[in-house]
């Protein structure tokens, strides 16, 4: 075709594919890739798809797909060297932290940014042990898709000098009433409550201001509503 080569196609073709894997897998965001980063991410399904490929493929010469792999290589090899020199193409190349909980509050800009919903942040809280959203106040989105977590003061770890005089209040779950705009009615029935409630509670009058929050869970307990608002923090 057009009078090239196999050989340089393969040459071409890799450097085109290495690219657009690259672009995808930062449009996919960094939690599609968690425990690896951009590069790895692409580099791993393309060198998985030609060793498959060079397994199975018989009318093409087995060296086309070595140096197809050894091209891959290459470009990782570079990346990983000219990242270390620049922090500028560092970033761009393997994209920074992102802040998803600041100040004990969801910076929803953030979360749109990482294509993070509320329901994943829950489920990462809870993976590192933290059921109450509002137990944590900060929470960091790493490049390579790990959630690291800072505690609230009150909320950090137990050391036998805590204990003296005190005692340990037993550990009871939040009830989640609203997700990203819309109405839990499984965590208001858990609660006991109805809508009518939970508007009074959250001092709005329709569906349009609801759509203003991203979370609302309400402590039982302390007969408390822990609301996080979409645009309580600027992305500035």
């Amino acid at each position: 075709m057009f009078g090239i080569e196999p050989i340089y196609w393969v040459l071409i073709n890799s450097i085109v594919a290495f690219i657009y894997l690259f672009i995808i897998s930062k449009l996919l965001g960094k939690k599609q890739i968690a425990q690896l980063e951009f590069i790895d991410y692409a580099v791993g399904i393309s060198l998985g798809s030609i060793a498959a490929q060079m397994a199975t493929e018989t009318n093409e010469p087995f060296y086309h797909y070595l140096i197809a792999m050894t091209i891959f290589f290459i470009f990782a090899l570079l990346v990983a060297i000219i990242g270390r020199k620049s922090v500028c193409i560092k970033r761009l190349l393997k994209g920074k932290p992102a802040t998803l909980i600041y100040d004990g509050k969801i910076n929803y800009a953030e979360l749109k940014k990482c294509k993070i919903d509320v329901n994943d942040l829950l489920s990462m809280l809870r993976q590192k042990n933290y059921f109450d959203i509002n137990d944590v106040a900060f929470a960091v989105f790493e490049t390579n898709g790990q959630l690291s977590v800072l505690p609230k003061g009150n909320q950090k770890p137990v050391v036998m000098e805590d204990l003296e005089n005190h005692q340990i209040e037993q550990a009871s779950l939040t009830n989640i009433l609203v997700v990203d705009g819309d109405i839990s009615y499984s965590g208001l029935n858990e609660a006991n409550k109805d809508e009518k409630w939970l508007f009074e509670k959250l001092k709005i009058e329709n569906q349009e201001q609801l759509k203003q929050i991203i979370l609302a869970t309400y402590d039982e307990k302390n007969d408390k509503l822990n609301i996080h608002y979409k645009d309580e923090i600027s992305n500035d």
